[in-house]
C-alpha cells in the first residue's frame, strides 16, 4: 500500500522555503459499506515499514507508519512529522521552566547538548530545541511539549494500566523485549516495576523485516506482534527458536510471528535495534541471516559442497572421479576378477542387461532396488560391474579403490571386502557410528573399521545449511558431547564425528552433513522432494510424515514437496522397498540407521528346515524367538515359511 499525497492541505512552514503537503502514511477508515470485504484481505491493509517518510528535519527521528502522517516537500525530498510542524514557534510560561519565554530554535552550531527535562545527551546535530537565552537553557522537542500539553499517558495491550512516560534516562530491564536499554521509558502508574523502552512501546502491531535488515534476514509475509508466547504453544511447536540469533522465547516477551508460516523472531531481533552498550556482549553468531564468506574458492579448488546433489551422488564418487589414474579403461561386457567376489565381474557400460535379461538400474518412482555390494549407495548410471550369477554390483569406483588409505587413525587402513571377525560381515562403523556389511577400511590390530565412503572424509567442508563458512571436522571429545547436531537437534556423546564452524558455534553430524542428499524421490510423491533446514514458508499447518503417518518436529530436517504440501522424516524419506515398513524408528538420528546395510542373503541354522532370510523386521513379525523382545526396526533372519524369527545379534550368538 502506498503512501497518499493530499495537495490541497498545504503547510508553510518557517524551516523551509517551499509549501509543504500532508501526506497520509494509512487509507481513510472504510465505509460501513465495506464492512463485508474479504477478511483476508483486511489482515493485509498495513503499511509495510519501508513506506515510512524518512527523517524529520526538527527532531531528527524516523517518519514511521505509527504517526499516521507527515509533511512533505518532494522537491527537496524535505519531511517533518505533523506533530513538529505544528509546533508554536513560542512557548510562554512552561511548568518547569515559566520564568522566560522558550523559543523554537535550529542548532545552527551543530553542537551537542544535554536536555533540561530528561537530562539525555543528544548526539544529533543540526536538529531544532526549544531554547531559554537568559537561561541558556535547551529542552528537546518532545520533553517541551508533552510537559506542557499533557501528561503523555499511553495504553499497552500486554498490561491492564495506564503507562506514563519518565521524563529522565534510566537503565533499565524492558518487560517488553526483556532487553536493558539506556534511554526513554514508560512505566505503569499502579505497578512501578512494569517498565517498557520507549521503542518497544511504539513498535507497530504488523511489520515486514526483508526492508529493515540490509538483506541480512528476510521472510516475505507480515508478521504480527504478539505480547506473549506461552510454552504450552511453544511445546505445540516443538519449542521454536528465534529465526534470527537462533535463541529461545519466553513465555511473557514480546515477539512477532507470522500468521502463514512457522516463523517467529524476538522483537528486537526483527527491528534489528540493539543499544550501543549492548553490543560488547553479542558473540558473531547472533544472527542465523547471511553471513561474510570466511574463505577464498581459489584457496579450495577442490572443496567439497554439501549435500550432494541425489542419491546417485556421494563422497566415494566425487574422491575417485578424481583420481584420473582409476578411470576404467574397460569396455562393455569385458570381465574382471575382484578379490570381493568369487566369480568373474562383467563391466556394463551401454547395455544393462545380463543374458538376456533386462537389468534395471536403481530407480525410487518405480520401486526397483540395485545397491552396490561394496558402498551400499544406489545404482543409477552406467557404467558398473556385476556377476553374472548372483547379482554381485560394484560401482566402477567401488572396483577400483587403493588397497590402503591413512584415514581418522593411528595406523594405515586397509581394504577389506569383509570385515574379519563380524557375523555376516556386519560392523559398525568408527566414525558415522551406523552399521554396515558393505567394504571396509581397517585396522584389525585396533578393531577399528570405517566404511568406504567415511575413510574419504575430508578435514573441511562447506553446507547449505550454513552457506559460506568452512566446517572443520571434529573428532570426538568430552568437549563435542555437550553439542547439539543442527540437523536432528540430539547430542555428539563421547563417541560422535561432527564438522563444526568455529565462529558461529554451528555443529551437525557428519553422516547428517554427508548421506542427506539435497533432493530425493520417492514413490508416495510424484515430484522430487528437496532437504529443509525449517519449517516451509506458507506452511502454517503441522507436519505429517507419510511414510510413517506421524507427526514430526520441522526444526529437525526433513524432506518436503511444496508443489503436493507433502513432508517426510529425512529418515523415511530414501527408503525404497521398506516404505511401507513403518521404518521410522526413534533413536534420534536423521539417517536412516540401515542406509549402509543391504539386506538379502540367507542364513542356515540346524534344526530348521528352511534358510533364513536377512531383512528389516516389520510389526507383523512379531518378536524375537530367543530374547522375547520385539523384532520391527531390526536388523532380523527370519523364515519365509514360517514364522521362525531371530534379531540379527541373537542369531548370532545362536550360532556361535
Amino acid at each position: 500500500m502506498g503512501s497518499i499525497i493530499v495537495e490541497k492541505d498545504q503547510l508553510h512552514h518557517f524551516s523551509h522555503p517551499h509549501p509543504l503537503s500532508l501526506v497520509y502514511l494509512q487509507q481513510p477508515n472504510h465505509n460501513a459499506d465495506d464492512e463485508d470485504e474479504d477478511e483476508e484481505e483486511k489482515e493485509e491493509e498495513f503499511v509495510e515499514e519501508d513506506h515510512h517518510g524518512g527523517q524529520c528535519k526538527m527532531c531528527d527521528k524516523q517518519i514511521l507508519s505509527f504517526h499516521l502522517c507527515y509533511y512533505y516537500c518532494k522537491s527537496c525530498d524535505y519531511s517533518l512529522h505533523k506533530f513538529c510542524a505544528e509546533l508554536p514557534k513560542y512557548k510562554q510560561n512552561h511548568p518547569i521552566h515559566p520564568e522566560h519565554k522558550l523559543r523554537l530554535d535550529y542548532n545552527t552550531y551543530g553542537y551537542k547538548f544535554n536536555c533540561f527535562v530528561c537530562k539525555l545527551n543528544f548526539k544529533q546535530e543540526n536538529i531544532y530545541t526549544y531554547y531559554c537565552y537568559d537561561c541558556n537553557i535547551e529542552m528537546d522537542i518532545t520533553c517541551a511539549s508533552t510537559v506542557f500539553d499533557q501528561k503523555m499517558d499511553i495504553t499497552c495491550a500486554s498490561h491492564a494500566h495506564k503507562l506514563e512516560r519518565l521524563f529522565w534516562a534510566i537503565v533499565s530491564t524492558c518487560l517488553a523485549c526483556g532487553n536493558k536499554h539506556e534511554g526513554e521509558f514508560f512505566q505503569c502508574t499502579t505497578c512501578p516495576w512494569f517498565r517498557i523502552s520507549l521503542d518497544c512501546a511504539l513498535l507497530p502491531t504488523k511489520l515486514l523485516i526483508q526492508n529493515h535488515t540490509n538483506g541480512t534476514f528476510t521472510h516475505s509475509h507480515p508478521l504480527t506482534l504478539a505480547y506473549s508466547f506461552l510454552y504450552s504453544e511453544q511445546d505445540a511447536k516443538f519449542s521454536p527458536r528465534c529465526r534470527v540469533c537462533d535463541g529461545r522465547f519466553y513465555a511473557h516477551l514480546w515477539i512477532y510471528k507470522c500468521d502463514k508460516c512457522r516463523y517467529y523472531v524476538h522483537v528486537d531481533c526483527a527491528t534489528s535495534k540493539r543499544e550501543p552498550f549492548m553490543s560488547i556482549f553479542l558473540t558473531p553468531s547472533a544472527s542465523l541471516g547471511k553471513t561474510l564468506k570466511n574463505y577464498k574458492e581459489d584457496e579450495h579448488p577442490n572443496m567439497l559442497h554439501c549435500p550432494f546433489l541425489d542419491e546417485g551422488d556421494n563422497l566415494l564418487k566425487r574422491h575417485m572421479s578424481n583420481q584420473m589414474e582409476l578411470i576404467s579403461k574397460q569396455h562393455d561386457g569385458e570381465r574382471i576378477n575382484h578379490p570381493s567376489h568369487q566369480h568373474p565381474l562383467v563391466f556394463f557400460d551401454e547395455q544393462t542387461s545380463v543374458d538376456k535379461k533386462l537389468v534395471y538400474l536403481h530407480d525410487p518412482m518405480k520401486r526397483t532396488q540395485l545397491l552396490c555390494d561394496g558402498c551400499v549407495k544406489p545404482v543409477m548410471t552406467v557404467p558398473f560391474y556385476m556377476c553374472r550369477q548372483c547379482s554381485f554390483v560394484l560401482h566402477e569406483w567401488c572396483a577400483n579403490l587403493p588397497s590402503q588409505v591413512q584415514g581418522h587413525h593411528d595406523h594405515p587402513l586397509s581394504l577389506l571386502p569383509k570385515t574379519p571377525g563380524k557375523f555376516f560381515g556386519v560392523f559398525e562403523c568408527a566414525i558415522c557410528k551406523l552399521e554396515s556389511n558393505g567394504f571396509a577400511y581397517g585396522c584389525e590390530e585396533c578393531d577399528f573399521f570405517v566404511d568406504i565412503n567415511c575413510a574419504f572424509i575430508p578435514e573441511e567442508i562447506t553446507h547449505d545449511a550454513h552457506p559460506d563458512h568452512l566446517l572443520s571436522i571434529v573428532i570426538p571429545s568430552a568437549e563435542l558431547s555437550r553439542r547439539y547436531c543442527k540437523a536432528c537437534n540430539y547430542s555428539f556423546g563421547y563417541w560422535k564425528f561432527a564438522f563444526h564452524c568455529p565462529p558461529c558455534d554451528f555443529y551437525i553430524h557428519v553422516e547428517c552433513a554427508l548421506l542427506l542428499p539435497k533432493l530425493i524421490k520417492h514413490k508416495c510423491d510424484k515430484h522430487p522432494l528437496s532437504l529443509r533446514y525449517g519449517p516451509v514458508e506458507n506452511h502454517i499447518n503441522q507436519y505429517f510424515c507419510e511414510i510413517c503417518e506421524r507427526e514430526f518436529n520441522p526444526w529437525k530436517w526433513f524432506y518436503h514437496c511444496t508443489t503436493c504440501a507433502q513432508s517426510m522424516h529425512a529418515a523415511c524419506g530414501p527408503i525404497i522397498l521398506q516404505c511401507e515398513q513403518d521404518t521410522y524408528a526413534y533413536d534420534g538420528r536423521s539417517v536412516y540407521k540401515f542406509l549402509n546395510v543391504k539386506f538379502g542373503g540367507t542364513l542356515e541354522i540346524k534344526g530348521h528346515s528352511y534358510s533364513l532370510a536377512f531383512v528389516q523386521g516389520i510389526e507383523r513379525d512379531g518378536n524375537c524367538l530367543k530374547c522375547k523382545m520385539q523384532l520391527q526396526y531390526k536388523m532380523i533372519f527370519k523364515c519365509l515359511e514360517c514364522e521362525f524369527a531371530f534379531h540379527y545379534k541373537c542369531a548370532s550368538s545362536f550360532i556361535s
